[in-house]
């Protein structure tokens, strides 16, 4: 009897021991689980410092005629100088990204990948579960787009009660899906939506221009704008009354959304909003750009060099799109530019160097071109040991492009003094070759090649990446 009662008074304390561990790792699991929440509404209330601790505004668009794209080199596009003058008032950079999926934008913009969506966001009740949207930039209507009567083959259509059994398309996720849906409910037939999940709202208006699609959905302004490069459109039937049009943010960045409500206030009453408005949406010169070889949604083309940049890069190893990003930043594609110094050309080039790498006439393009390639393929061949990661040895080979190797050199010497990585550029070697002009720094020991003005070669691996970014966002390879 006594073994008995032992052997349950022994089972009791176990089970007593497991049910109070049990009590304490599952009151840790919750504390745990409660901070790690915690952290994260931290988190994305600080959305707004850690923009400004790292320096960079990581922002998502969509690629058309109004909101960005590439004209003649240049980035260009009423959203993306939006965006530019923000960065300008945060006092970082943009880095830009282009995207036409809604849902990955939402996605992207969940986990981290972009900070902010300066897109054409219809609010609407459903998004907001999802997204923080900003104050409204402005507003606009929905309107059909369909070739003009005149103009066309199919059935033209005066009244939304018309688009009964009417196949039209519309982008992905977008809210004209969900505005087609109602109007289908208020006109009591069925309208047949067709969601694309290819093109983004231009592409599917140039569809409807080219009559490969009979009819889509777009806002009135990008819809007037289009028209413009498509006078056979019509877009005069509205399909929903006036919408707020607004950029988003993440779910709970309380900070970070103030902040920019505040600036599109603000901006909004500024003067520059005004010029920019005209310039992209009104100005009698869209047609013109639209109609251009050099703009990278009608065209395509970078610069009329484009044939002999691809052939000449693809020759000795070179993306011909970053050594577009140098010419735009070297002479503007102007194959006559010359330098005080001598240089001259389109990649601006010594004649003297020109000589050293074998090619006789540095003014005519190709061989400009050449020289100038050869002389990247020579700064690259002097770092490629010691820097292996080739993302980060040419901004090192940038730098020497501009200003030479000998002061880039020296920046690495002093990176090595004062404790940075001399195989890092970003925030090690460039700040050494930015303040170079400074006698702390020329005048060290270390120093071979003395003084510099360091700030123009800085800015200009800036530039150039910049510029190289923006046509790997639109320009195929």
């Amino acid at each position: 009897m006594n073994y008995f009662l032992k052997y349950r008074y022994s089972l009791l304390k176990v089970i007593l021991i497991f049910t109070m561990l049990g009590f304490v790792v599952s009151c840790n699991s919750k504390k745990q689980n409660k901070n790690n929440n915690t952290d994260l509404i931290i988190e994305r209330h600080n959305d707004l410092q850690r923009i400004k601790d790292t320096g960079i505004l990581k922002a998502v668009v969509d690629y058309n005629s109004t909101n960005y794209f590439v004209y003649r080199g240049k980035p260009m596009g009423f959203k993306y100088e939006m965006l530019q003058e923000l960065a300008k008032e945060l006092g970082v950079k943009i880095e830009i990204s282009v995207l036409n999926s809604l849902s990955e934008t939402f996605d992207g913009l969940k986990s981290g990948r972009f900070d902010l969506v300066a897109k054409n966001l219809t609010i609407t009740k459903e998004r907001s579960k999802l997204i923080d949207f900003t104050v409204p930039i402005y507003q606009t209507k929905q309107v059909l787009v369909q070739r003009a009567k005149h103009d066309s083959d199919t059935c033209f259509i005066s009244s939304t009660l018309e688009l009964a059994n009417k196949k039209i398309y519309v982008q992905k996720n977008s809210s004209y899906f969900n505005r087609l849906q109602n109007l289908s409910e208020e006109i009591g037939s069925r309208i047949e939506i067709v969601e694309d999940t290819i093109f983004g709202v231009e592409q599917l208006v140039a569809q409807v221009a080219k009559g490969k699609i009979d009819y889509a959905v777009c806002d009135e302004n990008i819809a007037n704008l289009n028209k413009t490069y498509y006078p056979n459109l019509d877009v005069s039937l509205a399909i929903s009354f006036n919408q707020n049009i607004a950029w988003a943010v993440r779910k709970g960045s309380g900070e970070w959304k103030n902040y920019i409500d505040n600036w599109i206030s603000n901006f909004k009453k500024s003067k520059k909003y005004k010029i920019l408005y005209h310039k992209y949406f009104v100005s009698s010169r869209i047609a013109g750009r639209m109609d251009s070889n050099f703009h990278s949604i009608s065209g395509g083309k970078i610069s009329k060099f484009d044939d002999t940049v691809k052939k000449v890069s693809a020759q000795y190893g070179w993306d011909w799109r970053l050594i577009s990003a140098i010419i735009y930043n070297e002479s503007r594609f102007k194959p006559d530019a010359g330098s005080w110094a001598g240089a001259c050309g389109l990649m601006q080039i010594m004649p003297s160097t020109a000589k050293r790498f074998g090619v006789e006439d540095c003014r005519e393009p190709k061989q400009n071109i050449k020289a100038g390639i050869f002389l990247m393929n020579w700064l690259n061949k002097q770092f490629m040991e010691a820097i292996p990661d080739s993302t980060e040895r040419v901004k090192f080979v940038l730098a020497s492009y501009n200003i030479g190797m000998g002061h880039v050199k020296d920046a690495q010497r002093l990176a090595d003094k004062y404790g940075k990585n001399r195989l890092i550029w970003t925030d090690n070697v460039d700040f050494f070759l930015l303040n170079k002009s400074s006698e702390k720094y020329y005048k060290d020991p270390v120093c071979r090649f003395g003084y510099c003005r360091g700030e123009e070669a800085y800015n200009y691996v800036s530039r150039v990446l910049s510029n190289y970014n923006h046509y790997l966002n639109v320009i195929p390879k």
